[in-house]
């Protein structure tokens, strides 16, 4: 397990030196919003790392809008200022990985919203993913197995349902690192996890019948334990 965090934290500090060398590479060349930057290949032998170290930290500027990739073509300087790119790379630069309260209030505020647009967008399609994942949760549960994947692909189909792709893609980077510390702490024991079924189901009755005020509220009541169980750790 020790290995393992090292390992992270050396392949983080890795990705924050290339972003770094990056952002030298803009303002020594004076780069402007649409100018090419050198290939992969180029970029790795000048940072003396591998080409998929590039990759990554080219993957993490290209999400937060900084850089943009267009196949056969290269990657290029997205369309904005020196001036914010720099600081916004400072702050991509200062970021660490968030701890397990700050992945249970993201998560919150995430679900509420996602639950009350579900309500609203939810197609037949939709109802059936939820519903498979549902009936996949409670069949674990009254087994007596752990179902912590079957509870987050459940709130990943409503996030699917909302029709809001960036809060879907906010709910598919936060997952792995909650299934993780879900584990990791035991958030849910028995009697949470038999709770949880009928939790799920009003909130599944809430999103079919298109309520997405009670949709929202059943969501709220479904957290409040895991609320207060985190601010307890």
């Amino acid at each position: 397990m020790k290995l393992d965090t090292v390992t992270k934290t050396e392949t983080l500090d890795l990705q924050k030196m290339i972003i770094s060398k990056i952002r030298d590479l803009i303002n020594i060349k004076n780069l402007e919003p649409g100018d090419k930057l050198p290939s992969e290949r180029m970029l790795s032998e000048k940072f003396e790392v591998t080409r998929s170290n590039v990759r990554e930290a080219i993957q993490k500027l290209e999400f937060y809008g900084l850089l943009k990739s267009i196949p056969q073509s290269g990657t290029f300087v997205a369309n904005i200022g020196v001036t914010a790119m720099n600081g916004m790379i400072e702050d991509i630069l200062r970021l660490e990985e968030p701890d397990f309260k700050s992945l249970v209030e993201t998560r919150i505020l995430l679900e509420l919203k996602t639950a009350r647009l579900a309500a609203l967008r939810r197609t037949e399609q939709d109802l059936l993913k939820m519903k498979e994942a549902l009936d996949a949760y409670t069949e674990k549960v009254l087994n007596g197995e752990d179902a912590v994947q079957e509870d987050l692909l459940f709130h990943l189909a409503i996030a699917k349902a909302c029709g809001n792709s960036t809060m879907n893609t906010f709910m598919l980077i936060i997952t792995p690192e909650i299934i993780t510390n879900f584990e990791k702490y035991h958030v849910c024991d028995e009697n949470q996890a038999q709770k949880g079924i009928q939790e799920h189901t009003e909130i599944y009755e809430a999103i079919k019948t298109q309520n997405p005020q009670l949709a929202k509220q059943k969501m709220k009541e479904h957290f409040k334990m895991l609320y207060q169980y985190c601010y307890n750790i």
